[in-house]
């Protein structure tokens, strides 16, 4: 396993490495200069000059990417152009929404997706296997923004169930954490899930077709065995897979569904920083999130090379 885990991280160094550069090169791609986006009306060339001094804008890119990057070796990652504050303490404030967000949405994905994936993988052709892939497809094809809105006027505005504002942290109230991440984890879930479900079932099916299901059932091993034992260990390898690419697509939806349930995460913060070119915060939170993909997809990777050991390396 150590041999994997090496292995894996030679592709995710180079990885970071230019996402890092290309994080960088916002500050150069995005036209208009940030002085001006913080003058606003009252720009003028000599203001603008004199606060792109201020802010080092005018310095050579090559000097302020070498400060960069010895900035992140230490885990610092600028200070913010219009508030003053450093990046590291914004993120790790808006952090923990955003996560909580995707961690929720991540969990109902995969018992979703695993569970429907598995039954109707067992049951192919059936009434019900029908009727759910028909669901999956309709899962996928549902606007995440749309479902989290409708969601909302149901459970929480009609019947009063759930909280409309759901962000509560987790150290005030566990329990109004735990209830305020429902409605936003099931509208993140329910896509990533029909993804996950469509895979999980054309796994199942190929897994139970294979010759040594056969050879399982002739040498005396039960239904449940062949099926729970074999059968579902063997269809989550590729499902693995797919439960990266979800992981990503989760990310990215969230920052939309932020706005949906007023959560205090990356997403408005990436919005409002965006809109007002203050780059060192959109820097951080592009590298941020990009770190994350990357760390779950060298953990998947891990936990395929553990279940399939072909993938190991010798």
């Amino acid at each position: 396993m150590g041999k994997l885990v090496l292995y894996r991280l030679g592709f995710a160094v180079p990885q970071l490495l230019v996402v890092s550069v290309l994080v960088f090169s916002l500050t150069y791609l995005v036209p208009g200069s940030p002085a001006a986006a913080i003058l606003g009306v009252a720009a003028t060339p000599e203001s603008i000059a004199q606060v792109e001094q201020q802010l080092g804008l005018d310095r050579p890119p090559l000097e302020r990417m070498v400060e960069w990057f010895g900035g992140l070796l230490t885990g610092d990652l600028g200070t913010a152009y219009r508030s003053g504050l450093p990046v590291t303490e914004m993120l790790a404030q808006r952090m923990p929404a955003t996560l909580s967000m995707i961690l929720g949405g991540m969990i109902v994905a995969l018992v979703i997706g695993v569970g429907v994936g598995v039954y109707t993988g067992t049951r192919p052709g059936t009434t019900a296997d029908r009727v759910l892939t028909g669901g999956t497809v309709l899962g996928i094809a549902i606007p995440e923004f749309w479902l989290g809105m409708i969601l909302t006027t149901v459970f929480a505005s009609w019947l009063g169930w759930l909280p409309i504002v759901g962000w509560v942290p987790l150290s005030e109230d566990p329990l109004g954490w735990l209830r305020g991440l429902i409605l936003p984890s099931l509208t993140l879930g329910l896509t990533g899930g029909a993804i996950i479900a469509r895979q999980t079932r054309a796994a199942m099916v190929s897994a139970l077709a294979a010759p040594y299901t056969d050879t399982l059932t002739a040498a005396g091993v039960s239904r449940g065995r062949v099926l729970y034992r074999y059968g579902v260990k063997n269809a989550l390898v590729p499902v693995l897979a797919s439960a990266g690419v979800v992981f990503a697509i989760l990310i990215g939806v969230s920052f939309v569904i932020e706005r949906v349930f007023s959560f205090p995460g990356l997403g408005s913060l990436m919005l409002t920083s965006t809109i007002g070119q203050d780059f060192p915060v959109v820097q951080g939170v592009v590298l941020l999130t990009a770190t994350l993909v990357i760390a779950v997809n060298l953990l998947l990777d891990i936990c395929y090379g553990l279940i399939n050991p072909q993938a190991r390396p010798a």
